[in-house]
This record gives C-alpha cells, sequence and structure tokens, in this order.
C-alpha cells in the first residue's frame, strides 16, 4: 500500500504525518503519477505552518515528477509510461503515488532525470516569470535577489547573468556568498553584517536598481524599497520572515513612483498555454547549460519533517528534494 505525508493541524515540522492509503482510480481529466522525486519548496512550510491555509487534513507539496500510470477519462496528449513534471495544482505531491489534473502536467525531456525534474519545476518557473514576465531582464540591468544562494535565487543568478545583467544578491554567510558568486552573482552581500540598502546605493552609484526580487518579506521590505530607482519595481514574491505588515501606499510615491507586486506562480502558469511555453523556457536555458539544476539535499520522502525543519533553520543551498 503507498504512503503520502499529511497533516491534520497546523504547526511545527513534527505534524507531518507518513500515512498509508489505498488510491482510487484517476477521474475524468486526472493522470495518476508515480513519482520517482518530489520538490521541497518554501511554500510548503506556508501550508503546513498555517500561513497559507488549507482545508484540513491535507496532503502536501507542490511539484515532482514521474511516471503516468494510469488515465482517466478525456485525457488527451498523455499516454501511460509518459515521463512527466509538475509545479501547482492541488496540494499532494509528498506522495509516493497520486492523482492530479492532467492538464498540469508536461512532458519532461529526456535529458532531464526525475530528480532535477521534481528540483527545478517549482523554483524554475518562478525563476522564468520573475525575469522574462514581471519585470523583464534585459542586458546592462543591475538586479538584486534576496536569498541568493537558495533555489529559486541560485537560478535567478544564472539566468539573469545569461540574460546579461549584473547581479547583486543577499545572502546570511561568507559560504553562501562564495556559493552564489559561482552562480553569478557579481555581488553578494553578507546582510548579517552588511546593511544591504547602503551597498546597493554604493555598487550602483548611488542610483538603486530598476527591480528588487524579496522572498523573505517583513525583515527585508521596506530596506527593498530603498534599494530601488525612481519608477522601479517591489517583486515581493515570499514571505520566509513573515508577512509584511500594512503600510502606507503613499510611500510609494514618496520613495521614487515605485511599482510593488505581489505576483505567483499560480497566477502566471493558470492558463495551460502559458505553463507550456514558461516550461519550455525553462527547459531550454537547463538543455542549453544556462542553468544548472544541482540538488545539494536528497530526503526520504518520509523524513519530510526533517527536511522542513533544515528547510526553515536556513540550512539548506540549491535546490531539495524528497525521495519516495
Amino acid at each position: 500500500m503507498p504512503h503520502a505525508i499529511r497533516f491534520h493541524q497546523t504547526g511545527k515540522p513534527e505534524v507531518l504525518q507518513w500515512e498509508s492509503f489505498d488510491p482510487v482510480a484517476p477521474a475524468a481529466g486526472e493522470a495518476r503519477v508515480r513519482h520517482y522525486a518530489v520538490g521541497l519548496n518554501y511554500i510548503d512550510t506556508y501550508h503546513r505552518s498555517g500561513l497559507y491555509p488549507v482545508p484540513l487534513p491535507s496532503g502536501i507539496g507542490l511539484e515532482g515528477a514521474g511516471v503516468v500510470e494510469a488515465l482517466g477519462d478525456g485525457v488527451d496528449g498523455l499516454k501511460v509510461g509518459d515521463r512527466v513534471a509538475y509545479a501547482g495544482g492541488p496540494l499532494g505531491a509528498y506522495a509516493e503515488v497520486r492523482n492530479i489534473p492532467a492538464h498540469r502536467l508536461v512532458a519532461l525531456p529526456e535529458s532531464i532525470s526525475f530528480e532535477q525534474g521534481a528540483a527545478m519545476m517549482l523554483q524554475g518557473l518562478t525563476a522564468e516569470y520573475l525575469l522574462r514576465r514581471t519585470y523583464r531582464v534585459q542586458p546592462g540591468d543591475t538586479i538584486l535577489i534576496h536569498a541568493a544562494a537558495g533555489g529559486v535565487g541560485l537560478m535567478v543568478c544564472q539566468w539573469a547573468k545569461a540574460l546579461g545583467a549584473t547581479v547583486i544578491g543577499t545572502v546570511g554567510s561568507d559560504e553562501k556568498a562564495e556559493i552564489a558568486r559561482a552562480h553569478g552573482c557579481d555581488h553578494p552581500i553578507v546582510y548579517t553584517r552588511e546593511r544591504f540598502a547602503e551597498q546597493v546605493r554604493s555598487i550602483t552609484g548611488g542610483r538603486g536598481v530598476p527591480v528588487v526580487y524579496d522572498s523573505i518579506g517583513a525583515d527585508t521590505f521596506m530596506d527593498s524599497l530603498a534599494c530601488l530607482r525612481p519608477m522601479g519595481m517591489m517583486v515581493l514574491f515570499g514571505a520566509a520572515s513573515g508577512p509584511v505588515p500594512p503600510f502606507d501606499c503613499g510611500l510609494l510615491a514618496k520613495m521614487g513612483s515605485l511599482f510593488l507586486t505581489r505576483p505567483t506562480l499560480f497566477t502566471y502558469t493558470a492558463e495551460r498555454d502559458d505553463l507550456v511555453a514558461m516550461a519550455a523556457d525553462l527547459f531550454d536555458v537547463v538543455s542549453a547549460g544556462k542553468l544548472k539544476i544541482e540538488i545539494n539535499q536528497r530526503y526520504p520522502l518520509s523524513e519530510a519533517a526533517r527536511a522542513h525543519t533544515e528547510l526553515e533553520a536556513r540550512l539548506t543551498t540549491g535546490s531539495s528534494i524528497l525521495l519516495p
């Protein structure tokens, strides 16, 4: 009998339970996927903790890669045995097998392994919409990315560098600074001992940057705004340190007619055509060697609680996966 991680109440990592279940046949429009690898992402901790409320009890996880085992009625473009990957859709990726709406699946090229597929989809598609859709980075731009040594951060550093940008990134230690630098970050800033807003102004000759990509939230928000040049864009795409408290929108005017957006991957990939186009863009840069998918942590799926503990303690770098 297959197993999955579920939680019946929100809280710390120990609420995650390893439970057996009896899989049901895929409903109309669904496919059953046997996972070979599952992605670990910071948003998973938001669901578990209750920061992003979900109906309970619940599965968890938004990303995986594997093989199609069965199809429900009305599914076109897929067949049993196809290699697939996905990011988004209903929670439940932390499972040995699962049913998922077939329209969320994309074909995984043979050149990309299941482990890479599970590690790259959510973070890679996030990097795609940040760099190519929310603010379209151009050659010569200087950008700021927080958590530059994290999964999304390392992808943004590599991809932005390939686009011809200068990359400034914040990190928590000298070790992480070296990791970020090795992946295209021109100016890593150790935020634990340097005031990053002052450093960004110094690096840019006082001008500021056209865009800040901020997944930290409360701890960095105001200083991130201070890094922007007039009419710059603040892209708040996460809240690792907690949600940003309410603030006076008039500050955006006073600080230079700034733009603020709070995008999500789910909005950008809501339409099937957009999802397929974004995945193709991602697969292209990976296949071309411009974006290397480095998996620095592997955990047994049954030890998801330990994985969450280490992720929240910022003990991880790059991408992490769970192995069924």
